[in-house]
């Protein structure tokens, strides 16, 4: 897993987004965002191996309440984005509302409501419809397998660059290079390594509340040795940083406390 986590920011203030989709993978018309039961998530690592992202979302939600589904898939019009449902529109509420922006591998996760029910959801809640629920979306997936923006957008790239002759050449790739940790600007958002796999948010509290303005903890399920500490402005979150950096939890290992990459 990577170390290196982006600062949670609020995915609204995002531009050029993808379209919202439904759990068929269909673009969703524009409008008033109403609640349910299933979480439409955008922004998530693409390099991460679906197995492995669906488990790490659904260690991240299982606190919230039961997780019904975990949808994900590597296709075109689906990578970057999942569906999790639970078993009420109040549960899904109160997590989006915690985790919007969280930094998942690196990236702050996009989240709004999804427009239909999954197979999940209705399977628990409206088992008797479940058949005609499925044999719907199949029909409307049938319908817009060639209508789909996504891939006529990706038709007319191809279609342009076969009139053309050939493709470009791809450009040489630059290699991605990275800021070392310790060198990062100040925020207001702690990024812990080296942690103990036996720490609990208890412990990391009552270490870091004796610096002002202590606003977060925030364990990883799926990576027990990292964690996220906010403050409520980066002047206190330095000072944290200064008296804790290297401090012995457990009388033995370092804790490595750099500010979170943005």
């Amino acid at each position: 897993m990577a170390t290196s986590q982006a600062a949670p920011v609020d995915p609204h203030s995002m531009q050029d987004v993808t379209p919202s989709l439904a759990e068929n993978g269909t673009p969703q018309p524009e409008g008033e965002e109403a609640v349910s039961e299933t979480l439409y998530i955008q922004n998530l690592n693409e390099k991460v191996k679906i197995d492995v992202l669906k488990a790490s979302l659904k260690g991240l939600f299982k606190s919230y309440g039961e997780v019904l589904d975990v949808v994900a898939h590597s296709n075109l019009r689906m990578r970057g984005q999942a569906f999790v449902s639970f078993a009420s529109p109040e549960i899904a509420q109160k997590a989006m509302k915690e985790v919007r922006g969280f930094p998942l591998y690196s990236k702050p996760m996009q989240i709004t409501f999804a427009r239909t029910r999954s197979d999940a959801v209705v399977k628990r809640l409206d088992a008797n419809n479940l058949e005609q629920h499925t044999a719907k979306r199949a029909e409307h997936k049938r319908r817009t397998r060639y209508s789909n923006p996504l891939k006529q957008k990706f038709k007319a790239k191809r279609m342009a660059a076969e009139i053309d002759g050939a493709a470009a050449a791809p450009a040489a790739r630059r290699p991605n290079v990275q800021m070392p940790d310790e060198y990062l600007p100040p925020n207001k958002i702690l990024f812990l390594q080296n942690l103990p796999e036996s720490v609990t948010k208890d412990q990391l509290m009552a270490l870091f509340s004796q610096y002002p303005n202590l606003h977060e903890v925030r364990l990883i399920p799926t990576k027990k040795d990292i964690a996220f500490v906010e403050y409520m402005d980066e002047g206190s979150a330095g000072v944290a940083k200064d008296a804790l950096h290297n401090y012995k939890l457990d009388g033995e290992n370092k804790i490595k406390i750099t500010f979170a990459r943005k």
